[in-house]
């Protein structure tokens, strides 16, 4: 210490001396870096080599040989891969939508399908509920129509049908309608049941058959007389469950051959003609 104190030379020179070898182990350890550098770049082109060799021989492993490359060019991967992957996954994701859309889509095709399925089945049980052989009990109309017994829940007001009207039904027809088609027996009940549901006329099937100057059968006494037959009787019963062959705006008919009023033919509209009679709105 006390050489230093008095030669500050020598302490300069010292101190130059340690800061040249701090720099020359500096370079050296740099030099050493870099030779490792270059052993690892031509460890690479070896590896290169062996994937080259393993692309022109067909049996070796592809497995290995991604592996090598991933190893060597792992830092650029993202960056060449980022936009492929991304429209990939996109598309994946419009495909997974699609398939989506469309199982949705058949859900509710075959939804609808059992629907109306099931629809149709209880519609079906409904008309079986119904004998359509026996005539209803009751007849159910709107304030225009006349319901069948399935729709009978539309109903605005309904009638109770007594046994004495129903076997008046079948002879008024019976008289009427003898000799006509089938389709003109029920239409002959279908202009009565009309009377019966318009205001214009008496409240009961009674009183509308039996109303003064209105069936010529009940003023000549023939419907007294007839005894209702089968088609009769059937055409009552399908035109009392709703079968109508005239619209339920028609209160007239005549057989043009044989009446001898026609004021209801030059009055009143022609609604169809039924074997020889004509009927009227």
């Amino acid at each position: 210490m006390y050489i230093f104190r008095q030669n500050r030379y020598v302490a300069l020179l010292i101190s130059a001396i340690l800061v040249c070898s701090g720099s020359i182990s500096l370079l050296w350890g740099r030099m050493d870096n870099s030779q490792n550098r270059v052993s690892s770049i031509e460890l690479s082109s070896n590896n290169m080599s062996v994937i080259k060799q393993q692309d022109r021989n067909p049996a070796a492993s592809f497995d290995a040989s991604l592996s090598q490359e991933r190893r060597i060019y792992r830092p650029i991967v993202p960056l060449i891969s980022r936009l492929p992957v991304k429209k990939q996954n996109e598309s994946k994701a419009n495909q997974r939508y699609q398939l989506l859309f469309t199982r949705h889509l058949l859900a509710a095709e075959q939804a609808l399908v059992q629907g109306q399925a099931v629809k149709a089945e209880t519609a079906a049980k409904a008309a079986e509920a119904i004998d359509m052989s026996l005539p209803p009990n009751q007849i159910y109309f709107t304030r225009t129509e006349l319901l069948s017994q399935a729709d009978k829940d539309k109903a605005t007001w309904h009638y109770a049908l007594t046994d004495e009207e129903l076997h008046l039904l079948h002879k008024i027809v019976m008289a009427e309608a003898e000799g006509e088609p089938y389709e003109g027996k029920v239409a002959v009940a279908n202009v009565v049941l009309n009377r019966l549901r318009s205001a214009n006329y008496p409240d009961t099937i009674k009183e509308v058959i039996y109303q003064k100057s209105q069936f010529s059968p009940v003023q000549n006494g023939r419907m007294d007389r007839v005894t209702p037959n089968e088609d009769s009787i059937r055409a009552v019963t399908e035109a009392l469950h709703g079968r109508k062959e005239v619209s339920d705006d028609t209160y007239y008919f005549l057989s043009l051959s044989l009446a001898t009023d026609l004021t209801v033919a030059r009055t009143k509209s022609k609604s169809k003609e039924i074997g020889n009679h004509t009927f009227y709105k």
